[in-house]
């Protein structure tokens, strides 16, 4: 099931369980899992894009063997809020993947969440190697943790 935002998500989850971010690029999808209390987003996993269905099998083998009870995508908007080829691109994603597995799937907006990753590498001082390998996941995580945050100023009275 596809909800278009976190308002849409919230009711369908359990009360505990991880839930997965997801940083999708056009070469890789960065991987993010949250804590069963979904207060701390961990980036966890780049896979490297081949074609929808081994990329999918990938994914979702993961998403099984950690138990993850969502799925927040990254919704790659432009800066002024509009949607381009990147955003169907990520929606047509959605879609697939959606008749693949009964998990909620929401979007989080991810400006920003790949230079903020970068910053923080840059700033842990990894190398421009390291980076390349870790950035997507790193950018996942931001993603997540943007989602997981939101999600418990919801749930406060």
């Amino acid at each position: 099931m596809i909800c278009e935002d976190l308002t849409g998500l919230a009711p369908l989850l359990p009360p505990f369980g991880a839930l997965a971010g997801l940083d999708l690029g056009t070469k890789t999808i960065g991987v993010a899992l949250s804590d069963l209390r979904r207060s701390v987003a961990t980036p966890t996993k780049v896979i490297r894009r081949e074609k929808f269905t081994l990329d999918a099998a990938a994914l979702l083998e993961l998403l099984t063997a950690r138990e993850v009870k969502g799925i927040v995508l990254g919704l790659p908007l432009n800066m002024d809020g509009s949607e381009g080829p990147r955003v169907q691109s990520t929606r047509a994603f959605a879609r697939n993947l959606e008749k693949l597995t009964r998990l909620p799937i929401t979007f989080w907006d991810e400006r920003l969440s790949t230079v903020a990753a970068e910053r923080a590498l840059l700033e842990a001082d990894a190398s421009r190697k390291r980076r390349s390998e870790v950035i997507d996941a790193v950018a996942a995580g931001y993603i997540l943790q943007g989602a997981l945050d939101r999600l418990a100023r919801m749930e406060r009275p």
